[in-house]
């Protein structure tokens, strides 16, 4: 387990763990949203240029005092790694909502946004989001839902031989916890989702991608390597806090 400690009597930040279910293993990142800094990052501050990797991110927010507990890949992406669908950072749209069918698992609808607001995060599918309009201080939009209103998404079939190492989110009913999941091996979209769904007892979840799924945890020595990323998804601390 990673366990972030900030002295006596704090409260701990965002832990990260490994859990079995069905002869898998994945690995959870869960996010309390009324305690921890939880953030998408795309580009770089200065430049604009994208990131691309959790070690740019983490010189960037060094600036800041700040470095990562945790952090994984955020949605899909174009070749020059700009979202395909909705993304807003600290309150400004980078590019707007798709709602449109299309090629790749981005347009196996439904899909939906991943939405940060103060005290809380929701992956909401993306008509109710285009519905609702919630004001999202950051947002991701990425597909397919992997669990909608409990519900695993219909395209979904169980003896799929479309493997990969896969993650994806999923959020508390009460928007309070966000559980950033990646598995260990490659699985299909009817496993992955299921472990949301009957282990994590989540009723909404989002695929954010497959080939290039990454995750970066320091305090599990974990920091996976691969081609430049497009939007990022990381929980930030003080920079200095010792992680246990």
């Amino acid at each position: 387990m990673l366990a972030v400690v900030l002295g006596p009597g704090a409260v701990q930040a965002a832990e990260c763990r490994g859990e079995q279910f069905e002869g898998e293993s994945y690995t959870v990142c869960a996010v309390d949203m009324a305690r921890d800094d939880l953030r998408l990052f795309l580009n770089d501050a200065e430049a604009g240029t994208p990131l691309g990797s959790f070690g740019a991110i983490e010189d960037q927010i060094k600036a800041e005092g700040k470095a990562l507990v945790f952090a994984m890949n955020a949605g899909m992406y174009h070749a020059d790694r700009s979202p395909v669908g909705l993304y807003v950072e600290a309150g400004k749209e980078v590019r707007g909502l798709v709602t449109r069918d299309g090629p790749g698992n981005f347009g196996l609808l439904p899909n939906g946004v991943f939405c940060i607001r103060k005290g809380r995060a929701d992956v909401i599918e993306s008509l109710r989001f285009e519905r609702e309009k919630p004001a999202c201080r950051d947002a991701s939009q990425s597909g397919p839902m992997l669990v909608i209103d409990g519900a695993l998404h219909p395209r979904f079939l169980k003896d799929s031989d479309s493997l990969y190492v896969r993650n994806g989110v999923g959020t508390s009913q009460d928007g309070r916890r966000a559980f950033f999941v990646i598995s260990d091996r490659a699985v299909n979209f009817h496993t992955f989702g299921r472990f949301f769904r009957d282990h994590l007892k989540l009723s909404q979840a989002l695929y954010f991608d497959g080939k290039v799924s990454r995750l970066y945890a320091p305090a599990l020595g974990r920091s996976d390597i691969g081609f430049p990323l497009g939007p990022m998804v990381g929980a930030v601390i003080d920079a200095g806090t010792a992680v246990d």
